[in-house]
């Protein structure tokens, strides 16, 4: 199943509540995000705070022509959860902890 964005509620600071179509809803704090090449007009919280979800991308947009994909919004909302590590995993998000050990400490 894709992953799409049914509908997001700006909350504060750069927080945006979230439905996916797969039911789950949470809050995803999009802050790492903004400031960063074509996200750095989205520092402006006013401008953040016009987020909406474009009906045939379905998923978040802003004035200014930039989208973010649902899955990293998804993992913002939901990195937290255990029960989604691995799938966090799959698409790239989390490194499997040899692997981060391996980047931190390389063989001699």
């Amino acid at each position: 199943m894709f992953l799409h964005i049914k509908q997001a509620t700006y909350i504060s600071d750069y927080k945006v509540e979230v439905l996916f179509n797969n039911g789950q809803q949470g809050v995803a704090d999009l802050s790492e995000l903004v400031g960063e090449g074509v996200f750095a007009p989205l520092q402006d919280q006013a401008l953040f705070a016009q987020v909406q979800v474009d009906d045939e991308l379905e998923t978040l947009v802003w004035p200014v022509g930039v989208d973010v994909a649902p899955e990293f919004v998804y993992y913002q909302a939901f990195k937290d959860d255990p029960r989604l590590a691995e799938q966090f995993r799959r698409w790239g998000y989390v490194q499997e902890e040899e692997e981060l050990t391996a980047e931190v400490a390389p063989a001699l």
